[in-house]
């Protein structure tokens, strides 16, 4: 006889959360899934750049090796999903193009070499007429690029669309309610308390509420994690398709990524912004968004603007995401994702579902716990 799984609620419907209600529920747990807007926080306003190697920088060498395990892991992810879901995905793993406009920027896009080798990162430096032979629609002001091998795209939108699809499938519930409250007794968490005055009792729960975790009642101070929202603008455009793969530029001194989509959406982002939850597209946001953008790729002047958003990035004091079970037994968190949440879902996904099904997380994995004692500790060597 099959004995059933305990019940899970999973606090939060973005892309992270609705991997681990799906992963969880394919194990044979029973999972609610607990958010008022399913997949509209920052997973709808996410690009979907997986690219641990365009995005590596100095400083943050301690997430290479998580993120470079995560996109290791999104090809058979993504196929599984989409197999599943029977949902394309637009999902391409082409590389991504790092491109510098002016001379100032060349120095920072070389220095961003020295990183990758450094790391023994696969990538090609490539001359002015190699990158316009690669993407004819940049400026012939660009002066260098470097295309990263084994970066990759994807829509969130559809990523999370897909999820959504599974649940009711695999048994998930999704209460389209706010948790006010994580409920806790004995120094266990024991269920959650709904915005209708509604209580669910569970075993564990798993909250992947992003920038809004320190808005939740009922968690200890000393399990909180220290996850703060930081403000980003995004642009959608659309006309004629102008590229073939995601560019990630600097133009003088501003970084700016043009994300192409298959249906003609050009994805344009994106500000980063330490302004709380503030919801408003401001003007300056946009232009110097659309000013980078068509400094890198002229004709974007001549594509309409179909959508201004603005989104919250959960960041951590060390720019680290905090994955693992609390000092509360049963209180797990999947959160402070910052820039990099869709590309670390697989492993995020795994960590938690693994950890939920075993009680035990792999030994490479604890310096993103939350009760890791030092988060600056040395962390896996990328090999």
């Amino acid at each position: 006889m099959t004995v059933a799984k305990p019940r899970v609620v999973v606090v939060g419907a973005g892309i992270i959360g609705l991997g681990i209600a799906r992963d969880l529920a394919h194990r044979g747990f029973g999972v609610v899934v607990a958010d008022p807007d399913p997949s509209r926080g920052a997973t709808r306003v996410a690009a979907g750049m997986l690219a641990p190697v365009a995005e590596a920088r100095w400083g943050d060498e301690r997430l290479l090796p998580l993120a470079l395990e995560s996109a290791r892991r999104w090809p058979g992810f993504a196929e599984e999903l989409a197999n599943e879901s029977g949902a394309d995905l637009d999902f391409h793993s082409d590389g991504i193009l790092l491109a510098a406009v002016d001379a100032d920027d060349r120095s920072v896009v070389e220095d961003l070499q020295v990183l990758h080798e450094r790391n023994h990162l696969r990538t090609t430096v490539l001359d002015r007429s190699e990158v316009r032979d690669l993407e004819p629609a940049l400026s012939p002001s660009v002066h260098l690029g470097i295309l990263t091998h084994g970066d990759m795209a994807v829509d969130p939108r559809r990523v999370g669309a897909a999820m959504r699809a599974c649940l009711p499938r695999l048994g998930v519930e999704v209460a389209a309610s706010r948790v006010e409250a994580v409920e806790t007794d004995a120094g266990r968490a024991r269920g959650v308390v709904l915005d209708d005055g509604r209580s669910l009792a569970s075993a564990a729960v798993v909250v992947t509420a992003g920038a809004w975790t320190p808005g939740i009642a009922g968690i200890p101070e000393d399990a909180l994690p220290p996850v703060r929202p930081v403000k980003g603008q995004i642009l959608r455009l659309r006309g004629e398709p102008l590229l073939d793969r995601p560019v990630h530029a600097f133009v003088h001194g501003n970084p700016v990524y043009l994300v192409p989509r298959s249906d003609g959406e050009l994805v344009v982002g994106a500000t980063q912004e330490e302004m709380g939850f503030d919801t408003r597209p401001t003007g300056r946001g946009v232009y110097e968004l659309l000013r980078d953008a068509i400094a890198v790729v002229p004709e974007v002047a001549e594509l309409e603007l179909a959508e201004v958003s603005v989104g919250f990035r959960p960041g951590t004091p060390d720019n680290l995401p905090i994955i693992g079970e609390s000092r509360v037994s049963g209180l797990w968190f999947a959160t402070g994702h910052h820039r990099n949440g869709i590309l670390l879902t697989p492993v995020t996904v795994s960590v938690v579902a693994d950890g939920l099904t075993t009680g035990t997380m792999p030994r490479e994995f604890l310096p993103y716990s939350p009760t890791w004692p030092v988060r600056r500790a040395p962390m896996m060597v990328p090999t």
